[in-house]
């Protein structure tokens, strides 16, 4: 009889070891999968993380980048304004100036140069004031 209990007791002993071992063997299997899945977590926020500071970079260089387009347009639209109201008075300059040569070569006056028949009118009734001066002379 003892030779029959102790092949049951070394079996029994063998039993427990391995299942020892299986436990030991399951924990450590769920250890490594928790920190797998810490590391992928971990990844995870971090790549948001790094995402986020990216798009807030962009954001601020793309607006300072704006902000210096928008005043070298605004410089640009100043000066072409000048540059507009200096070509416009030169213009007008030189549409009297062809209005008055135009009114000189011909005889008639010509009603596009107000400046020009007024003063014409105003000689006009100059000259009927002189005859009439010297006819009371």
């Amino acid at each position: 009889m003892n030779s029959s209990l102790e092949p049951n007791v070394e079996s029994s002993e063998v039993k427990r070891r391995v299942k020892k071992g299986g436990a030991s063997a399951k924990w450590f299997l769920v250890f490594w999968i928790v920190m797998i899945g810490i590391g992928v977590y971990a990844t995870y926020l971090y790549s948001n993380h790094m995402k986020q500071n990216m798009i807030t970079e962009l954001q601020s260089s793309t607006n300072q980048q704006l902000a210096e387009i928008k005043s070298d347009y605004a410089a640009q639209l100043k000066t072409m304004h000048k540059e507009i109201e200096t070509l416009k008075n030169k213009v007008d300059t030189f549409n009297e100036l062809l209005t008055f040569t135009k009114d000189n070569a011909s005889n008639k006056t010509d009603n596009s140069n107000k400046l020009y028949s007024q003063l014409n009118e105003v000689k006009q009734k100059l000259d009927a004031l002189q005859k009439k001066m010297d006819l009371l002379k």
